[in-house]
């Protein structure tokens, strides 16, 4: 048997006063409680009890034992119900990976709510443009968006976001107005880059064929609010996701170019390990964000 068991049967010997009373509530034989006791003293090279024909009562060192056992059960029996707690019961802490520019335009501002919907849960969030590894990072989750290649991972799309090319009225005025893609080419490109920077852009043509455009791509930059705020200054042309430009071109700040041709849709899914059991606070956070962005029509701008 079991060090474990063996203080069970110990401390039920203590509480009860007695093998006989111990072995019925254990139900355990008489000589079953007899012969773990004595192999537990055994073990221990000490004497835990005394013993008489009418009672059982703890020696010195018994009574040591008997309260650090009670302890060590206690915290056993605190840790198991710890853990079917946070099965049962949204809590603990959520780390969350996104990046920089749809966790400050968007995540950030629609968490609020959750918070204070379930404040057992901690959320702890990293902006990083990085493609992270959720299981050896110890991340939760993750907010993706576009081709996922993980096939590991569960996913579930949660939004769409469209992609346009946009720039501000003075670079327009001075550069003037493309009006197909092939005029592209004779304009400054900025690029938005993350791991890999390429000097052209992919952009379906009118048959539907991804083309690449190379124009003049005098900025690279891996960070969408930056790419955006250069497109503003006049510094060039950006193609980006609406959920960068969309206030910008709400404001007239920037305009749309090129609206004549179909440019893909973005997928914005959430990214997790795949499990039989997905704890209640990954759950309900998913459930959440899938709520939050299906009253907008699952159309992020």
């Amino acid at each position: 048997m079991d060090r474990m068991a063996e203080m069970e049967i110990f401390v039920a010997v203590v509480d009860s006063g007695g093998f006989t009373e111990a072995a019925n509530k254990l139900r355990l034989s008489k000589s079953s409680v007899s012969k773990h006791i004595a192999s537990l003293e055994s073990r221990l090279g000490v004497t835990l009890l005394n013993r008489t024909t009418r009672n059982v009562s703890a020696t010195e060192i018994g009574i040591n034992y008997y309260q650090k056992c009670i302890k060590f059960l206690e915290e056993i029996q605190d840790a198991d119900l710890s853990v079917k707690a946070m099965q049962t019961e949204a809590q603990g802490i959520l780390r969350v990976s996104v990046s920089n520019d749809f966790g400050s335009n968007h995540l950030i501002n629609c968490i609020t709510p959750f918070i204070k919907a379930y404040p057992k849960i901690k959320i702890h969030m990293t902006l990083d443009n990085r493609f992270v590894d959720l299981v050896s990072e110890g991340f939760d989750l993750a907010v993706r968006i576009g081709n996922l290649s993980d096939s590991s991972m569960k996913a579930k799309k949660i939004a769409n976001t469209k992609l346009a090319i946009v720039g501000s009225q003075d670079y327009l005025a001075s550069n003037g107005i493309p009006k197909n893609i092939d005029d592209l080419s004779d304009h400054q490109l900025l690029n938005y880059s993350f791991e890999k920077s390429n000097n052209f852009w992919r952009i379906p043509g009118p048959d539907g064929e991804e083309r690449q455009i190379r124009g003049k791509v005098n900025l690279s930059v891996n960070d969408g609010k930056s790419l955006l705020k250069a497109a503003e200054a006049g510094l060039g042309l950006a193609y980006l996701p609406c959920f960068i430009y969309g206030e910008k071109t709400k404001d007239g700040s920037l305009d749309k170019i090129l609206t004549n041709i179909k440019f893909p849709e973005l997928g914005v899914y959430v990214v997790y390990p795949s499990s039989d059991h997905i704890p209640p606070k990954l759950r309900v956070f998913i459930d959440y964000l899938s709520s939050h962005f299906k009253k907008s029509g699952n159309e992020i701008w």
